[in-house]
């Protein structure tokens, strides 16, 4: 099989601009590209390709986290496969969940945030008198700051959702290095990532830390369940740490 860039694109359902970029990053590079006319073809390998990065997409893994997978020597199709699967299945859950509060809040039920806009402004201040020259505070600034009321209330909404995943996990009799809880762990990072800045393995160690560390941070997590706070650092702690 060998198709030129724009079948290709209508087949995967991607745009060409899309493949363009790719190309560019070494995300997906063309199988062939004619040294005379310069045009690109890609292959059965290209499709393989593609299928595990949209698959990664639809768990809204950066570009950047799915090249490190895709490319690291250790990378197991099936495995990799497995893991999908069980990561669209939580996504799938939690959505269910969030289509419950909707319904009931549409009743008038009252439904949890994970913090008020006042907390979340305090935790803002705070952030960048600690934090206002790192990279990452930079990235994060840069990134949110034409974000919408909705856009925060959304995050806080998918952020909180991870949390009580972390308390599911535990209270079914998990481990920290469970496959499970390590998985969550993934999406925690993903969602940090996706939404407001890089977010490291160092830098992820450190927000574990912070979890059981900050009295506020603690007790907003703990809501879910007792004992949450510290079982999800916990398992950054191991995730961060490569033990498995």
């Amino acid at each position: 099989m060998k198709m030129q860039i724009k079948e290709f694109a209508e087949f995967t359902g991607v745009s060409v601009r899309t493949l363009h970029y790719y190309d560019e990053i070494g995300l997906l590079v063309p199988a062939i590209v004619d040294e005379y006319s310069g045009y690109r073809f890609y292959d059965e390998n290209s499709l393989l390709r593609m299928q595990e990065i949209l698959f990664y997409r639809e768990l809204d893994f950066p570009l950047k986290s799915i090249g490190d997978i895709l490319s690291s020597p250790n990378y197991d199709r099936n495995k990799a496969l497995k893991d999908q699967k069980k990561l669209l299945v939580m996504k799938k859950e939690r959505l269910e969940r969030l289509i419950e509060a909707v319904d009931d809040a549409m009743k008038g039920e009252n439904v949890m945030k994970a913090f008020d806009n006042s907390e979340f402004e305090k935790y803002q201040a705070e952030a960048k008198e600690k934090w206002g020259n790192t990279d990452a505070y930079k990235e994060h600034a840069e990134k949110t700051k034409n974000y919408s009321k909705d856009k925060w209330n959304n995050m806080a909404e998918e952020m909180n959702a991870i949390f009580v995943e972390f308390a599911a996990c535990m209270k079914n009799g998990n481990a920290p290095d469970s496959e499970e809880a390590q998985n969550l762990v993934k999406m925690l990072q993903s969602h940090i990532t996706e939404n407001y800045y890089h977010c490291t393995n160092e830098i992820l160690a450190g927000l574990g830390l912070m979890y059981v560390g900050d009295e506020r941070f603690k007790n907003n997590i703990d809501k879910h369940a007792e004992g949450t706070a510290e079982f999800a650092s916990e398992a950054i702690k191991i995730y961060c740490k490569g033990i498995r």
